[in-house]
């Protein structure tokens, strides 16, 4: 057989195939909290996306602190932020960017810099993450948040902060679309449960690849299916809500309203998913939830440990409820542990059973 021409050779799926590059930034204000987290995830797992592991899955290439083995200094013998700069230059396409960590606000001082990625080569000064962003939003077929800091400001923008920090979406604009149409992804958390990151990660990918639809947000843009319910309604206490039967100190089975949790207003799937594995969640082992993945958070819900404003109406009329709730159910209960009066030995048959010979 005839070796195939050069016209043939680069038509072939292989060449055809583009590589979806992730470029990860953690240099937000940020505890790197996230990027730990989800080497915890499992479906899937960051090594699957890496490795191409999955069905239908583009070829992606990582560029993440976390794991890249080209994290090496500036001009060193394997420059990692140099995938940054070729994007910047338009030398990658497709690509997603990761954001972790918000945006401090870069105009509100004289001098310095709140946070920066890298040197600028051309001035041999530090490239802060807001200049980053200003480069590398335009080019980006998609941008994911990945963590609370980075989709609405989180701590780093509670009052009092002299930063001025604020999520993506607050520094691009809410109403932000990528060059491919898709508005910001955000995907909070503190730090984010890790499946919930990698499977919009993977989402997204097959976005890319023309195998999804459109990704469904909600108007925090979040991910619908991961932030459609709100914490109790995937709670495992939420029967002792309905019953009036509340915890007055940690170590209770009961609800724990009372002692601070806001799982009735805050969307997060934790309770139902688990953290790593299925296992742990706040409210499963006993933590109250303190609002991590809304977009108020933390301000609207400090003082932590306090009763939330709104428990003291609802835990009332629960309590008054849940009374004759619980002595009905107490009623019934008693008449469900007894067996039929038709179980017996004996001649005589009571079941109601009627022979259709007699």
């Amino acid at each position: 057989m005839a070796a195939p021409t050069d016209a043939a050779s680069s038509s072939s799926p292989e060449q055809q195939e583009p590589t979806v590059h992730i470029l990860w930034i953690n240099a937000g204000l940020s505890c790197d909290g996230d990027s730990v987290a989800l080497t915890a995830a499992t479906q899937p797992s960051i090594e699957e996306i890496v490795l191409g592991a999955l069905p239908g899955l583009p070829k992606v290439a990582v560029h993440w602190p976390l794991i890249d083995f080209e994290s090496g200094p500036m001009q060193g013998a394997d420059v990692f932020i140099e995938w940054f700069f070729k994007a910047d230059r338009g030398e990658l396409d497709p690509f997603v960017l990761v954001v972790e960590g918000s945006i401090p606000n870069e105009s509100i001082k004289q001098e310095g810099y709140w946070c920066g990625f890298g040197n600028n080569p051309d001035t041999g000064q530090p490239m802060t993450t807001s200049e980053w962003l200003d480069r590398l939003a335009p080019k980006a077929t998609a941008i994911v948040c990945a963590g609370t800091c980075s989709a609405y400001g989180g701590i780093h923008a509670m009052a009092g902060n002299p930063t001025g920090a604020m999520g993506v979406a607050d520094y691009l604009g809410w109403n932000w679309r990528s060059k491919a149409g898709l508005p910001i992804v955000n995907v909070p958390g503190c730090p984010i449960q890790p499946d919930n990151l990698s499977e919009t990660l993977l989402y997204l990918l097959y976005q890319v690849a023309g195998q999804a639809p459109m990704i469904p947000l909600d108007e925090a843009l979040r991910p619908t299916w991961l932030f459609g319910q709100t914490v109790h309604e995937g709670c495992d206490r939420g029967g002792y809500y309905e019953q009036g039967q509340f915890a007055v100190e940690y170590g209770s089975p009961k609800c724990l309203v009372k002692i601070g949790c806001w799982g009735p207003v805050v969307r997060c799937n934790v309770p139902k998913r688990g953290w790593m594995n299925g296992i742990g969640g706040c409210p499963n082992v006993g933590g109250i939830c303190i609002a991590c993945t809304m977009p108020g958070f933390p301000d609207k819900f400090m003082p932590f440990m306090d009763e939330p404003p709104g428990a003291l109406i609802s835990s009332t009329v629960s309590g008054a409820y849940g009374t004759v709730i619980r002595t009905l159910r107490g009623i019934t209960s008693k008449t469900v542990e007894k067996e039929p009066k038709w179980r017996h030995k004996g001649r005589e048959l009571l079941t109601g059973y009627k022979a259709p010979w007699s």
